[in-house]
């Protein structure tokens, strides 16, 4: 199995407390310790406003952050999960993420997705289509970037996006492009523009749900001609990680109380309720996780990638996973 690592950016209320001059080093650090351990990749979010509620938190915007993070780091690959496809021009989306490619030497991973969060697609000006809209611009899109980092330019005349001869040089430096990464799990639609485009898809890290979506992206695998096994499966997951059911217990209510202080108490509790959910599959001792996650492998998951809600201000957990359950799970 392999690894990838969030970096927190704000979105889900994990930078509460730090003061906005030290955000960057925070990050920063926390990914330089990423590239030093055994991690393949780290990511962020590709969103604007907070949840569970739109408050005044800070959220970094994805793609200067990966920037950045290129020039900061020397090993780790650099992802987003993910992008959204209509939040900016999908030529230009090719260009950005090129010269980011450059600027790392050859590392960016590219997710992209229709997206969903409606209040700030609103609050940005960019309305809010139909799922079926939103898809179709992804199709079109995903199309305009692979062209673009193959040849050096991009032609298509589409329903949502047109360009013609737009010029992305110098192409990134990773041989056919950089890989494509569509995340969601709409079975129809998604899983379909997964079969026709992606190297590596993004959906639900549950068992049923895994295994449910698999099987339909390997019906439209068939149906295109596609191989099946080329498409590197992976989920993301939340993650708390302790010796004992005790210690993640700590963790959660020590989460739970900074989440109080922006959020109230009973949005606080809602929000970590994840967490506290018996069958979260990466929420429990090394034990309990490390053999969830075997499971998981079993049926076909190839890559997980793990957000820990904690580690803007208690890096132990992140330690403990990687001193346990990565060396456990590599092979």
């Amino acid at each position: 199995m392999r690894f990838g690592i969030f970096i927190p950016q704000g979105w889900r209320h994990d930078l509460i407390g730090i003061d906005p001059h030290d955000h960057w080093r925070t990050m920063r650090t926390l990914a330089q310790q990423a590239d030093a351990a055994e991690w393949e990749s780290l990511w962020v979010y590709d969103h604007f406003h907070t949840i569970p509620d739109v408050t005044e938190e800070a959220t970094h915007e994805a793609w200067t952050l990966m920037s950045a993070f290129a020039a900061t780091t020397s090993r780790i690959r650099l992802g987003q999960m993910c992008t959204c496809m209509a939040y900016r021009n999908p030529a230009y989306l090719a260009k950005v993420a090129a010269t980011t490619d450059i600027i790392s030497g050859g590392r960016v991973e590219m997710g992209i997705g229709a997206g969903w969060y409606e209040h700030e697609w609103r609050a940005y000006g960019y309305g809010f289509p139909s799922a079926g809209e939103r898809l179709r611009m992804l199709d079109e899109g995903v199309q305009i970037m692979q062209q673009a980092w193959r040849t050096g330019s991009a032609t298509l005349h589409g329903r949502h996006y047109t360009v013609d001869g737009a010029v992305v040089r110098p192409l990134p430096l990773q041989d056919g492009g950089i890989p494509t990464w569509v995340a969601g799990g709409g079975m129809n639609v998604t899983l379909r523009i997964a079969a026709k485009y992606a190297n590596y898809t993004n959906f639900a890290g549950t068992p049923e749900g895994f295994t449910a979506k698999s099987e339909r992206l390997r019906e439209h695998c068939a149906d295109l001609g596609r191989d099946f096994d080329s498409i590197v499966r992976s989920s993301n997951y939340f993650t708390i990680v302790g010796q004992t059911e005790g210690e993640v217990a700590e963790r959660i209510d020590r989460l739970e109380a900074r989440y109080a202080t922006v959020l109230g108490a009973e949005r606080a509790a809602d929000f970590v309720k994840e967490y506290r959910n018996p069958h979260n599959q990466a929420v429990g001792t090394v034990e309990q996780v490390t053999e969830r996650l075997r499971a998981m492998g079993s049926i076909g998951l190839g890559y997980a990638i793990h957000y820990f809600p904690e580690v803007a201000y208690d890096r132990s957990g992140i330690e403990l996973f990687e001193r346990t359950v990565i060396p456990a799970l590599r092979g």
